[in-house]
């Protein structure tokens, strides 16, 4: 049974349930939040709302994490990449994870009730998506496409929480998430494929079998699509046209390197953290966008 480093602090080891020692997970669902926020705000955004939405992401991803890690704490020992999460390796109780996951949703919960009622209502429909995800690997066969949904909540709660209500652009925001998460989360699936099939959980990789690059290519084409009716919608400026493009040739790239049957595991981890740097590069097109 694998133990605990008797090194590691039980907090260190909380943080990594909560997987904080690895930012980009944890920025990469920050990403659409922020980029909502700032397109409904017309680039001017309130300090403090920015600083809810922050928060709001780190405790909802967190919980989201010790969640996962809790449904899949017998599955994740026979999988390389999760075998030494806390749960997976008996680090940590199943309780402690409990009461972690509890601590966060809390925390969250706790931020939800700066925004107005209509948002309110949306953070709470989040919660049975982000709480059922885990159990979509086992019975559905793009469990991706829930994780996207999830994500999605992201721009819904971020943007009614400057408004007050949803508008066309939104959506369109909507859609690119989605769209962007599929491809995005179908990259970081590709490394766990054998490990999946063996025990028999569903992904996105695995369903789309051969012709899975060919499917992140038409996520990632969507994306730009659905960005374009966005800056299209809200009369974003240049900086905008120039981010979009830019984030283009990124996914074209990576798209292109993903052809190559002969990557190694940690290299579609890598193209996944990629997708955080083109996620913040689009928000600064949009912020540019709105000003100018």
């Amino acid at each position: 049974m694998l133990t605990q480093p008797q090194s590691e602090s039980t907090w260190k080891t909380v943080l990594r349930l909560l997987r904080w020692d690895k930012p980009a997970g944890r920025l990469i669902l920050m990403v659409p939040a922020l980029w909502a926020v700032v397109l409904a705000a017309r680039g001017t955004p309130p300090l403090p709302l920015i600083g809810v939405i922050v928060l709001g992401t780190l405790a909802t991803s967190g919980a989201g994490c010790v969640v996962n890690d809790l449904w899949d704490r017998d599955i994740d020992p026979q999988v390389e990449r999760t075998k030494n999460r806390p749960l997976a390796s008996r680090a940590l109780s199943v309780k402690t994870g409990i009461a972690v996951g509890l601590v966060a949703l809390l925390c969250a919960a706790g931020l939800a009730w700066y925004l107005n009622p209509f948002t309110f209502a949306l953070c709470v429909a989040a919660v049975p998506v982000i709480l059922l995800y885990p159990a979509a690997k086992r019975v559905f066969p793009v469990p991706q496409l829930v994780l996207s949904i999830a994500w999605g909540f992201a721009v819904l709660i971020s943007w009614s929480a400057v408004t007050g209500n949803l508008q066309p652009a939104t959506w369109w925001l909507w859609g690119a998430t989605v769209l962007w998460t599929l491809g995005f989360d179908t990259i970081y699936a590709m490394s766990d494929r054998e490990d999946d099939r063996q025990i028999g959980i569903n992904s996105s990789a695995l369903f789309f079998g051969d012709t899975v690059v060919g499917a992140i290519a038409v996520f990632f084409a969507g994306t730009v699509a659905c960005l374009a009716a966005v800056g299209v919608a809200m009369g974003l400026g240049w900086s905008f046209w120039v981010a979009l493009a830019a984030a283009f040739g990124g996914w074209t790239w990576q798209v292109w390197r993903l052809r190559h049957d002969d990557l190694p595991r940690p290299a579609y981890g890598e193209l996944f953290g990629q997708n955080v740097w083109i996620g913040f590069l689009l928000l600064l097109g949009m912020t540019l966008g709105c000003w100018v």
